[in-house]
């Protein structure tokens, strides 16, 4: 199984831009479906993106239009977040995995949004 390892986030304004990023060490991500979770203070796991090995990305409602996710090379995925609103605030989790479900997660990168 792959190793992830998120970077990237950071404290922004309400309507600034981050980009994530997602490596992968011991092993490539070409035949890994790819995602991003968030988890913030008290709420449930949260889905956002993800990008199948061989298909389109799909986003969740909250994001979409806002968020892109890309594989930028066989070992990295990014997620670039414009339009930040202050309930985007959370920690944002890299996943991966082969089959319907992640097998691998990242620690975990915090996003902070003031409004």
């Amino acid at each position: 199984q792959v190793q992830l390892v998120e970077s990237g986030g950071g404290l922004v304004q309400a309507g600034g831009s981050l980009r994530l990023s997602c490596a992968a060490s011991g092993g490539s991500f070409v035949t890994y479906t790819v995602g991003w979770y968030r988890q913030a203070p008290g709420k449930q796991h949260e889905f956002v993106a993800r990008v199948t090995s061989g298909g389109g990305p799909v986003y969740a409602d909250s994001v979409k239009g806002r968020f892109t996710i890309s594989r930028d090379d066989a070992k990295t995925v990014s997620l670039q977040m414009n339009s930040l609103k202050p309930e985007d605030t959370a920690v944002y989790i890299c996943s991966a995995g082969r089959g319907a479900l992640p097998t691998s997660w990242g620690p975990g990168t915090q996003v902070t949004v003031s409004s």
